[in-house]
């Protein structure tokens, strides 16, 4: 194991969280499984990483009076997706937030230098007012989330947490020399990256047993 600093690094451990990732480290699970399991758990990743959203009372009519009652604060949250992956995730935390406003990262990890390359950008405005959610089942090497989270803070974002389901010691290190500022959300720490920069244990290829391909 790695010696890594975890300072920054929440492990969501609800027994939930931890049954259905097992799961869907089974690799008898089926695509379908496979797909049902990322959206639910996302709603219980995604419960946890915005549990100490601000509140403000606002006034409301219930059916029986009136009363001041709460709502979150400020304006929408965004949802950032790594793509492809990173939409398994992102499906099951709009369920939570149907309002969030979303933004889609395109990057592919070259498989000869594991260097990521952009593809695509597409994020709502105003990202320096928001609290900026970014998204990908993976913390492997890294390097596609820094370069993401590179890309929002181009953007003006300064205010981000970064939501996966596995991280890999060597990513959080990575991402940690980079990001020091965003925290990582994850739902397990695994043991260290192979030399073609897969998660071990891990669960294989997400993207891949998200959609079926190889």
């Amino acid at each position: 194991m790695h010696d890594v600093s975890r300072e920054n690094v929440t492990v969501l451990d609800h027994p939930l969280i931890q049954h259905k990732l097992t799961i869907m480290r089974d690799k008898g699970t089926s695509i379908a499984g496979f797909r049902r399991l990322l959206r639910e758990i996302a709603h219980l990743m995604c419960y946890e990483v915005t549990r100490d959203l601000e509140l403000q009372m606002i006034p409301i009519d219930t059916p029986m009076t009136e009363m001041m009652s709460p709502t979150i604060k400020g304006k929408k949250l965004v949802f950032a997706s790594i793509l492809r992956a990173g939409n398994g995730l992102l499906d099951g935390m709009l369920d939570l937030v149907p309002a969030a406003r979303v933004a889609h990262i395109g990057i592919y990890r070259d498989h000869e230098t594991l260097l990521p390359v952009e593809y695509y950008f597409k994020a709502p405005s105003n990202l320096e007012d928001r609290l900026i959610i970014v998204v990908d089942p993976m913390l492997a090497t890294a390097n596609s989330a820094t370069a993401a989270i590179d890309k929002l803070k181009e953007r003006g974002a300064n205010n981000i947490r970064f939501l996966c389901l596995l991280a890999a010691p060597e990513g959080i290190k990575r991402f940690g020399e980079h990001h020091p500022d965003v925290p990582i959300f994850t739902a397990s720490i695994d043991s260290h990256l192979n030399e073609k920069g897969y998660i071990i244990p891990g669960l294989g290829d997400a993207g891949d047993r998200m959609y079926g391909t190889k």
